[in-house]
């Protein structure tokens, strides 16, 4: 996190803020940071770790805590401390906080879709460059589950590993061999690539713009087989078509558009008299 905001504010203030530079250093401020719309709180780490990076004399007192949620305008935290130093941090603070609280608050409405099945929602690693673990920590905060977080840490087979490997079974055999211990996932697009996945028994079986009923079709199979491969819905997945996904059995759905497709929460940060 320091790390993501030294970077952050590196790129933002440069040699140094000119405008800042106009309000005498000795000038104290008190500012109140709110919300327009209603959302789940994320970030607040990240926006505390920006101004302690700029001037710790900046406090922050929040009104809410994170993972909460928070009606339209609401007063998120309340800042004091030099003027100088609220105003340089102000925009990577918010940047921080309205895009992780996006993400957080996105999820939250995907996963509460699915509330009372036993479906997870997933992230994907469509995520910002240099915000992934950033953007998963407010997967996490909204209610969802992490996929994997890099190339690293699970094997994942997809249809250009398959054409390159000769097969499913020589792809799932390979990574077995190669990289013992560590999961195997397998994208499959269609019930026959399916079976081929089940007789080899993966952790997790990736079920790629499968039909409803084939997605109960593979569920039923893989029930039937007794298997412990765990099956996750992935592409074409909406927001309305969430509960009918969860309600055919499947164990997880995979979303990118949870940190691919971000909106950030409107937020606003004003001046008050001390």
């Amino acid at each position: 996190m320091s790390e993501e905001v030294a970077r952050a504010l590196a790129e933002d203030i440069g040699p140094g803020d000119v405008t800042a530079a106009l309000i005498p250093a000795e000038t104290q401020a008190r500012a109140t940071l709110i919300t327009r719309e209603e959302m789940i709180l994320c970030g607040s780490a990240w926006l505390a770790e920006t101004f302690r990076q700029i001037d710790p004399r900046v406090s922050v007192d929040w009104r809410a805590r994170e993972g909460d949620r928070v009606a339209a305008g609401a007063t998120l935290c309340e800042l004091r401390g030099p003027a100088r130093a609220i105003l340089t941090g102000e925009r990577c603070a918010l940047n921080f906080l309205q895009t992780l609280s996006g993400t957080a608050t996105t999820t939250r409405r995907h996963a509460q879709a699915v509330a009372g099945t036993n479906c997870r929602i997933l992230d994907t690693r469509k995520t910002v460059p240099g915000l992934r673990l950033a953007q998963k920590y407010a997967v996490r905060c909204g209610g969802g589950h992490n996929h994997r977080l890099g190339l690293y840490d699970r094997v994942l087979i997809k249809e250009n590993h398959i054409v390159a490997a000769g097969s499913i079974p020589a792809a799932i055999h390979a990574a077995r061999r190669l990289v013992p211990g560590i999961e195997v996932e397998v994208e499959v697009e269609t019930l026959a690539e399916f079976a081929q996945a089940l007789a080899e028994a993966p952790d997790y079986i990736m079920l790629d713009e499968f039909s409803l009923d084939d997605m109960r079709a593979a569920v039923q199979r893989r029930n039937d087989a007794h298997s412990r491969s765990l099956l996750e819905a992935s592409g074409g997945v909406d927001l309305d078509g969430l509960a009918k996904i969860a309600a055919t059995g499947v164990d997880f759905v995979s979303i990118g558009a949870l940190t691919k497709h971000v909106r950030a929460i409107d937020l606003s940060m004003r001046f008050l008299a001390l």
